[in-house]
């Protein structure tokens, strides 16, 4: 998709598995089930997707999935699939030594795993060793001293040698990371919860991280289990979504499946998902 002097696309690290209740919180089953089939053990498939953002100057990746370090038992548990992110980098012709900024929403696994891998001598790097990565500092301390309720939300091994190997920008509040890509802080799913809004050339896209993460979301009360400050949640939701459906933007949604963006339209007094087609 072409913006202006941006392009932007939305590329997938594949697909995990999250239980039904802790996706949709206090919806009942017999509503979210209706959107969204269960397996056997209650799991709903989700997608991880990341946005890439080019400038004339820049490659700016906006999440990075749950990337390859997670051992055999832990993909099982989520039903991950492989990654598939380098492989669809280097299909736009790009390498990680070209990517210069990583911007997380946040730090849990599934959006903060493919910030660092491991090499050959099994050693964890940066897999983007010349990107400055971008992350509130309010996220940054909840994911390395966590509550009960984070703990197994957060890898260590996501994102400690990042601040070891001086790649680690942390921000305080709302930043513009090059010209048009704006970061908001939003709260809500997490302390420093982020998103990422791309304005140029009249055209809007919101990269909603969490805030939103599949088009199931978008219905106000169905906020996940997960989330540290739901109330918040919902407050940003409603303010941002009445947002974007008056000023048409693109929503892409970081766990989309199926839909993995679309166009707010209001029919009959219901709000409704015009799906785009970004893969």
């Amino acid at each position: 998709m072409r913006i202006g002097k941006l392009s932007l696309y939305v590329l997938s690290d594949g697909r995990l598995k999250v239980d039904g209740g802790a996706l949709f919180g206090q919806v009942p089953k017999v509503l979210w089930e209706r959107l969204a089939r269960p397996d056997r053990r209650n799991r709903v498939r989700v997608g991880l997707n990341s946005l890439l953002v080019q400038t004339p100057d820049a490659n700016i990746l906006i999440d990075t999935g749950v990337g390859t370090k997670l051992d055999d038992q832990f993909r099982e548990e989520y039903g991950i699939g492989p990654s598939t992110l380098a492989r669809n980098l280097r299909n736009l012709g790009l390498g990680p030594k070209e990517i210069t900024h990583v911007v997380l929403t946040h730090l849990h696994f599934d959006h903060a795993g493919g910030c660092t891998k491991r090499n050959r001598r099994g050693q964890l790097v940066p897999t983007f060793p010349k990107a400055t990565y971008l992350v509130q500092a309010a996220a940054w301390d909840d994911a390395c001293s966590p509550n009960e309720r984070g703990l197994g939300a957060f890898l260590e091994q996501d994102f400690e040698v990042l601040q070891e190997r001086s790649q680690l920008h942390l921000l305080e509040g709302d930043r513009e990371v090059v010209p048009g890509v704006w970061l908001k802080v939003t709260n809500g799913h997490c302390r420093g919860h982020q998103i990422a809004l791309i304005n140029h050339g009249g055209n809007k896209v919101a990269f909603f991280g969490d805030l939103v993460p599949t088009p199931h979301h978008l219905t106000l009360p169905f906020i996940s289990a997960l989330d540290q400050f739901p109330e918040e949640t919902l407050e940003r939701k409603r303010e941002l979504l009445a947002l974007a459906e008056r000023e048409g933007w693109l929503i892409i949604f970081t766990h989309g499946y199926d839909q993995q963006g679309g166009y707010l339209e209001r029919r009959n007094g219901q709000l409704h998902l015009r799906p785009v087609c970004l893969s």
